[in-house]
């Protein structure tokens, strides 16, 4: 196999590089990382080498390796986190249409929910906004909703709750006034999400190929344009996981290009990219 670079550029970055950092993130994430993707492996490390003032790719594998500390960052730097609120809007359709309703017939008034993978957490408070918005009063009903991503750096994000203007811009009115505080002074051109539904959520470092801390039965999971990161055995035994968790006729939603689901028997489509649960 042939060491010579690419192209040319400020620091070497060999075939065998990017090899080493497709088999890391594979072994620790699962995340399988296309050889197009070549670089935009090196695109996003190279900033990691010029704050470590490293000066080349195998002194910082070198320091990858003897820093745990630094794995968290190289997570970080090589997933893509592509979010909006009320994403897929039909979802969140479906969540008041028909997954609320089922609920209200059974008489239990508790909702249990995880998003996986959820970035920036727009989707999570978008989550959050339909449940209430559902006419649920979070004083009588019992409402957990799980947050969970690999990057590190954009859970403290999401857990702040603050966002750009631009990012609620094509929200109603009626709905901005109700769900977000304006910033002033130094904060303006800034939003941050109101209390009453940051009380709602809670935000958790996951590995997917790790242990999963979350108690079941689940109402619904979103895992949306996550799967397609991996292979479709990782896909598989994930599919299988998320079906333990669920509650009997309990929803799995996925993303718009996600029809890998249809292959999983233990899953039967009911609407566009949305999945319940049998057997």
């Amino acid at each position: 196999m042939s060491s010579k670079p690419t192209r040319s550029r400020e620091f070497t970055f060999t075939r065998e590089h990017f090899v080493k950092v497709r088999d890391e993130l594979y072994d620790y994430a699962g995340i399988v990382l296309a050889d197009h993707k070549q670089d935009m492996a090196y695109n996003r490390l190279v900033r990691r080498l010029r704050e470590l003032k490293l000066s080349n790719f195998d002194d910082y594998f070198t320091f990858l390796n003897s820093n745990p500390v630094e794995f968290s960052q190289f997570i970080n730097a090589l997933t893509t986190n592509l979010t909006a609120f009320f994403r897929e809007k039909h979802h969140f359709d479906f969540i008041s249409n028909t997954i609320i309703p089922e609920i209200e017939e059974s008489n239990t008034q508790r909702v249990r929910a995880w998003s996986a993978g959820c970035s920036l957490g727009e989707e999570p408070y978008s989550l959050a906004m339909t449940l209430l918005e559902s006419g649920i009063n979070p004083s009588s009903w019992d409402i957990r909703l799980l947050a969970t991503d690999i990057d590190s750096k954009v859970l403290s994000s999401a857990k702040s709750g603050i966002y750009s203007e631009d990012r609620i811009k094509n929200l109603p009115n009626m709905q901005v006034k109700r769900w977000f505080l304006k910033g002033k002074a130094s904060h303006k051109g800034f939003v941050k999400v109101k209390p009453e539904l940051q009380e709602l959520l809670r935000f958790n470092y996951l590995n997917l190929m790790q242990d999963w801390p979350i108690e079941g039965p689940l109402d619904f999971i979103f895992c949306r344009n996550v799967m397609i990161y991996f292979d479709q055995n990782t896909q598989a035994r994930l599919l299988d996981r998320m079906h333990s968790l669920l509650k009997p006729n309990g929803y799995l939603f996925v993303g718009h290009s996600e029809a890998l689901a249809r292959h999983a028997s233990n899953f039967e489509l009911v609407g566009k990219t949305i999945y319940r649960k049998v057997g």
